[in-house]
């Protein structure tokens, strides 16, 4: 029987704030697999996720098949939107929530990393933001936009070319993309959109450069619409899970575990040819040109 085998691996997931997103269901699946598990935590959520580990808040979804715990073997903090602390600018640096964390930047991590584990072999970038992903295209502003493809988009550009240098030969990278890359999503906005169409075309890019560099395969996954807190923020989550489920060819609830199982295969030796894909995990819904909302009006000829 093939299994997915990841024992004497070390991955490093970036973007993981609770234990409801896709990041959480990926390190739970390579958890499953025998990976060894550290994390990246945006910095101003690092206190709130450590003390909601400590307490026990995630135990319950922390659990794996075998009733035993996924065991985190460190977290680190992590703002991937500056490279070295000289881009930090003076506000954020005396704010209250990144004070207490002298090496939070992704220069840094890597070099905790570094001096932590030596070595990883499995990069996972979990994380966006744009500021202004409620405003329509039109209305977002210049720096609205910016700050969607740095923290998106570039963020991924930056980490690979940082941590590539301390990655085993035959690693693996992968992010997470959404579908408003290619077809419009009215209400997914500050540049949101364009974010990740870059971050799609970056990985085909960064397929070759890594794979020549490095060895380092490098995916990412198209995944359809999660009602995580993060998703929550953008306002309109039941809509598109609604719309999906009602015109995807699979009319299932998406789970977040589907997203897991298809990270640990890409990011696993089982396909060790596989690069520079986008692979769609959204029960179908990308295949469709027409909804079926109103389809029964339509007559043929």
């Amino acid at each position: 029987m093939l299994e997915i085998n990841l024992k004497g691996k070390r991955a490093f997931i970036a973007g993981i704030g609770d234990d409801q997103g896709y990041g959480w269901a990926i390190a739970k699946t390579l958890a499953e697999a025998g990976a060894e598990i550290i994390i990246g935590t945006w910095t101003p959520l690092m206190k709130i996720f450590e003390m909601s580990l400590e307490r026990g808040k995630f135990d319950e979804s922390r659990k794996l098949s075998d009733g035993s715990l996924m065991e985190i073997a460190k977290v680190y903090p992590l703002d991937a939107t500056f490279d070295s602390i000289d881009d930090v600018p003076e506000e954020i640096r005396n704010n209250k929530r990144y004070k207490e964390y002298d090496n939070y930047t992704i220069t840094d991590v890597v070099a905790e990393v570094k001096k932590d584990y030596g070595t990883i072999d499995i990069l996972v970038h979990s994380l966006a933001n744009g500021p202004e992903v409620s405003k329509p295209l039109l209305e977002t502003s210049r720096n609205g936009y910016l700050a969607a493809i740095s923290a998106s988009s570039y963020s991924f550009v930056s980490m690979l070319a940082h941590f590539g240098e301390i990655m085993n030969e035959g690693g693996t990278a992968l992010s997470l993309t959404f579908m408003a890359s290619e077809k419009a999503v009215p209400g997914y906005g500050g540049g949101m959109s364009s974010a990740k169409a870059a971050l799609e075309s970056d990985t085909r890019t960064l397929a070759w450069e890594a794979g020549r560099k490095w060895g380092i395969r490098v995916n990412t996954i198209s995944a359809g619409p999660l009602r995580s807190r993060a998703a929550k923020a953008i306002g309109f989550i039941d809509t598109m899970i609604n719309y999906s489920e009602y015109n995807a060819p699979l009319s299932k609830p998406l789970k977040a575990e589907e997203i897991g199982n298809s990270a640990a295969f890409l990011l696993s030796s089982n396909s060790s040819a596989v690069t520079g894909v986008t692979l769609y995990v959204d029960n179908g819904l990308h295949a469709m040109g027409v909804a079926m909302n109103g389809m029964e009006t339509c007559t043929s000829e």
